[in-house]
């Protein structure tokens, strides 16, 4: 959580309005919050202000889950010479990453003191001390506004502070998906998948070594201190910080499975014969009829899907589909091509589970061969 909030534009650039490149992310680590608090977090205890002027002392009760979800909950509580409870987690020493897209799903109490924030720290940060360790923000917000803010801290050449961040008005109350995605030449954050902040750190440029290292997680909510100040809502609290799951992915390999048509499991309607392209591929393919065929999908996520076929007249319509007919993933339509081995190749994007699975072509519309399906990401 940032100390001494002061957002200074320094040498590091910035590059706003930069387009986010697409990734393929990977589940690495997650926390889903169903029935219990992951091993992998450790609580952080005590008052002392916690650099920023805190009022709240921070418990290991103050933590609960709730119809799966981390609840951190602030209290109007006497404890340990303070008059507020609160609790502070991280995953120093368990769990840690040198890039990926962390993210949470989280909704916030929006009230007067109160100061939550999901946020990133240098692994070193014992030996090296902060601000040289790095820190990420990931959102913050205080008090009763709607803006959230994503900032990154570091040391500048001089050895002075240095920060570079940006704000988003949204709806902090209810439930948002707040992400950063971090490679060696940027870190960018987003808000539901907008990404409203950007920073070059490429070759450590404006001294930003730091961000090529591991970093661990954390997640907390203060009540009062230097940023949001020391008038407290007595009548609010408690104030509860309500979040549904934190994910970590990483970068996967890229994901390009090639399944030869006439490799089914099951179909119906169907024949095989010789392709002029090699091998043998799927005709005689009439209106409902279906093939499938079994894959193993790495990974979650939005895949293209390819189909190598020929049509004399054209009209088919490919759907895809799970084995069974439920879910419908999506549907093509296929070309003329003038022959039923003259082949060109139609695409469609789908969202897929991962795992080892069925997949099925169901024929809305028949009159097409197929040699092939792709999938890729």
């Amino acid at each position: 959580m940032m100390k001494l909030r002061t957002l200074l534009v320094t040498a590091a650039a910035a590059l706003l309005g930069h387009a986010a490149q697409a990734q393929s992310w990977q589940l690495v680590w997650s926390d889903e919050f169903n029935g219990s608090i992951s091993p992998d977090w450790v609580f952080e205890t005590g008052g002392g202000g916690w650099g920023n002027n805190e009022l709240e002392y921070y418990r290991r009760e103050n933590a609960t889950v709730e119809n799966g979800n981390l609840v951190i909950t602030a209290k109007r509580e006497d404890y340990g010479g303070y008059h507020y409870t609160s609790a502070r987690m991280k995953t120093q020493g368990k769990k840690s990453w040198t890039y990926g897209r962390m993210e949470a799903r989280i909704k916030l109490p929006v009230k007067q003191g109160t100061w939550p924030g999901w946020w990133m720290l240098g692994s070193n940060i014992a030996s090296v001390g902060w601000p040289a360790s790095g820190e990420l923000d990931i959102m913050e917000q205080v008090n009763t506004g709607n803006t959230v803010y994503g900032t990154a801290h570091w040391q500048a050449a001089n050895g002075t502070q240095a920060d570079y961040g940006n704000s988003m008005v949204t709806t902090p109350a209810d439930y948002h998906v707040y992400a950063i995605e971090w490679d060696a030449d940027y870190l960018r954050w987003f808000v539901d998948g907008t990404q409203y902040h950007v920073m070059q750190i490429t070759n450590g440029t404006g001294n930003t070594q730091a961000f090529q290292k591991d970093f661990f997680l954390l997640l907390n909510m203060a009540v009062g201190g230097t940023w949001p100040g020391f008038t407290i809502d007595d009548g609010s609290l408690p104030a509860k910080m309500y979040v549904d799951y934190v994910r970590v992915y990483q970068k996967g390999a890229p994901v390009n499975i090639q399944i030869e048509a006439e490799n089914y499991a099951v179909m119906s309607g169907i024949q095989t014969e010789a392709c002029s392209e090699g091998g043998q591929d799927v005709g005689w393919i009439d209106a409902n009829d279906w093939i499938v065929w079994n894959v193993n999908v790495p990974t979650a996520g939005t895949y293209t899907v390819s189909y190598r076929v020929a049509s004399l007249n054209g009209g088919g319509v490919i759907q895809l589909e799970k084995a069974g007919g439920s879910p419908v993933y999506g549907s093509v339509s296929v070309p003329k091509t003038g022959g039923w081995q003259n082949w060109t190749t139609v695409s469609h994007q789908v969202t897929l589970q991962a795992g080892q699975q069925q997949i099925a072509v169901k024929a809305l519309a028949g009159g097409f061969n197929i040699n092939w399906l792709k999938l890729m990401k």
